[in-house]
């Protein structure tokens, strides 16, 4: 008997096999013994294969044969969603905006209370974008939520051209603060769950390179502004124009790429323990997440609207060099959210989230006390990288806990810890720097930092359970 690839099939006496899966012969190798009067000779026969019977292919229905996965790869789905995240960035070079605003010889010359209020609206009002944002990803898929995000942020800063002068500050509350705002934070919330959809086995890795291009996104965006400010000093709301069309361009271009993974068969059952929105808020764990991103955003975003105005008090800069390190620190902040969201993937969250706000805390004690640039800029790129780093960390702690189903929204209503932080932060260090001493600011923030240090150890993953 001859081994056969689905069992043993008979040989002949001529060495032949019948392979029983399709019914083909093959002649195997045999010897033939001949007597040629002197002795024998045997000669060896090599092995052929006798033919087949065709196989017919099996037909297929006509259009079901694409794979569910075609369309653009998911590295190219994450470069978009860096270019997304570096047009949304754009937010951060409002300080441009604000100083213009401000100089005489305009039809503004705002005070610096009024020429930060577009800013603080727009802030405060993100996190409702980002909640709602949230949900309509989970159920219409991240294409839709970023085109409709994108392009609301884009029109709320080509709007905000239109406002002239002084007598139209409302105006420019409305379409900048509020149209804005509210389509930051629809599109700001969208990359950052899809991503950890792509790359569930990489979830703190690829959530800080995705906000890592929203930090990079405030270093190109700070050059182009002033240029654009340059070019019209008489009504620098001018710049939006241009501005906001180049996020239209960007946004859109980042959003087509948009899309949710194809299901996997494995990843099926474990979704069941996935918790909706309203089961999470009734867990502690989301109320301590909130609080450890929400007291990071007061220390990093309280430090970051004065980082100009500290170097000079406390190291003696000039102006246009302490406006260029503002910009510079821009770096360490996006920086910071890839670094911090790697580290995090290796020695987990909330030991990460320790580090942050233990880092922080020390470099803010420090602070005023740094007389030298060569003290000051270090310390200052510290407070930037940890900042940006809570916001790369956090997405995936989010994930771990409550699961990818509904992360968008689960970590969308988190962000109230953005709007929260950028209103109380600059407002509670220019209170407490009033008379030009950035001591007692620095502290508090400090100590803000490092009480919240204590909160990552009792926070622990909420109990998984199928809820039906």
């Amino acid at each position: 008997m001859r081994e056969g690839p689905y069992g043993a099939a008979p040989e002949s006496a001529y060495g032949r096999s019948y392979d029983t899966a399709y019914g083909a012969t093959y002649d195997t190798a045999h010897d033939t013994a001949y007597d040629t009067g002197y002795g024998t000779r045997r000669e060896r026969t090599q092995p052929c294969r006798l033919p087949q019977p065709r196989r017919v292919p099996e037909r297929r229905p006509p259009g079901r044969h694409r794979s569910p996965a075609s369309g653009p790869p998911r590295w190219a789905i994450a470069a978009g969603a860096v270019v997304f995240q570096a047009s949304l960035g754009g937010v951060y070079s409002w300080s441009v905006l604000a100083r213009a605003l401000q100089e005489p010889g305009n039809g503004f010359t705002l005070t610096r209370a009024q020429a930060v209020l577009p800013f603080s609206v727009a802030i405060g009002v993100v996190f409702v974008g980002t909640y709602l944002g949230g949900r309509l990803q989970d159920r219409r898929g991240p294409r839709t939520a970023a085109l409709l995000g994108g392009t609301l942020y884009a029109t709320g800063a080509m709007l905000a051209s239109l406002a002239a002068d002084r007598s139209q500050l409302w105006f420019l509350l409305l379409s900048y603060g509020v149209v804005g705002g509210f389509g930051l934070g629809i599109a700001y919330i969208v990359p950052v769950a899809m991503l950890q959809k792509w790359y569930p086995d990489k979830r703190g890795l690829i959530t800080g390179v995705a906000v890592g291009g929203f930090g990079f996104g405030a270093v190109l965006t700070s050059p182009l502004a002033q240029y654009l400010v340059d070019a019209s000093r008489t009504t620098p709301t001018r710049a939006f124009l241009p501005l906001g069309a180049c996020y239209l361009v960007l946004t859109t271009a980042g959003a087509l790429l948009f899309r949710n993974p194809p299901p996997r068969p494995a990843a099926g059952p474990s979704r069941r323990g996935d918790f909706t929105c309203a089961q999470a808020l009734r867990t502690r764990q989301w109320y301590l997440l909130t609080a450890m991103l929400t007291l990071n955003t007061i220390a990093g975003i309280g430090f970051v609207a004065v980082t100009a105005s500290t170097a000079v008090a406390i190291t003696g800069m000039g102006p246009a060099a302490a406006a260029a390190l503002t910009g510079f620190m821009g770096l360490f902040n996006g920086a910071g959210r890839i670094l911090w969201g790697w580290l995090s993937e290796r020695y987990g969250r909330m030991r990460i989230f320790t580090c942050i706000l233990g880092l922080m805390g020390g470099c803010l004690l420090l602070m005023p006390y740094a007389t030298s640039p060569v003290l000051f800029i270090p310390l200052a790129a510290v407070v930037f990288a940890n900042f940006g780093g809570g916001y790369a960390v956090m997405p995936a702690t989010a994930a771990d806990f409550f699961g990818l189903t509904n992360a968008g929204a689960i970590y969308g209503l988190m962000n109230i810890a953005w709007s929260i932080g950028g209103v109380v932060g600059p407002l509670l260090v220019a209170a407490l720097a009033a008379g030009g001493s950035y001591r007692v600011a620095f502290t508090t923030l400090a100590v803000i930092v490092l009480v919240a240090t204590a909160l990552p150890g009792l926070t622990r993953p909420p109990g998984r359970r199928a809820f039906r």
